[in-house]
């Protein structure tokens, strides 16, 4: 009786060692998920924050008056003056 006892005892033991390397195996899974998580959203804010400048970018870039203020500071080109235009009828 006594040798039946100590084998469920010990098989007791073992099922709730085996539980409890379950519990910390699940649980360094979880932590380890979180921190995927963690690094995807900063990767998605990243993106965020890198379409925003796109935005911009593509804002002053499509600006009307862009190609006037770059001929003017790049290119030192002036409109000619009034006398000097000549309009062609079609």
């Amino acid at each position: 009786m006594a040798a039946a006892k100590n084998t469920l005892l010990s098989l007791l033991v073992i099922v709730l060692m085996l539980s409890a390397i379950t519990v910390i195996y699940s649980k360094y899974q979880s932590r380890k998920l979180f921190m995927e998580i963690q690094k995807k959203e900063k990767e998605l804010d990243d993106y965020e924050v890198e379409w925003g400048r796109l935005q911009l970018e593509l804002t002053t870039l499509t600006e009307e008056n862009r190609v006037e203020i770059e001929a003017r500071n790049r290119l030192l080109l002036t409109l000619p003056t009034q006398d000097k235009t000549i309009y062609i009828k079609p």
